[in-house]
């Protein structure tokens, strides 16, 4: 992880993590949009996931779809 988002990370960006790797965070990601959580903004642009990854690891085609206009 580089020094910027281990600062945003930090400074209160996601409270909930000190350290977050990739795969933590699109696992993170997957879990809550199963769970209909559409609270997952913050994670997809600070990481930078794709539709096609999201996809991949597990997420609804309609969740991924609901969240559209955010992903590369």
């Amino acid at each position: 992880m580089g020094k910027a988002k281990k600062r945003s990370l930090h400074l209160g960006i996601n409270d909930r993590f000190s350290k977050l790797s990739r795969q933590e965070a699109l696992d993170t990601v997957v879990e809550k949009l199963n769970n209909g959580d559409s609270d997952v903004f913050a994670l997809v642009t600070l990481f930078g996931f794709s539709a096609e990854e999201i996809l991949e690891a597990g997420a609804s085609y309609e969740a991924v779809a609901g969240i559209g206009s955010i992903l590369l």
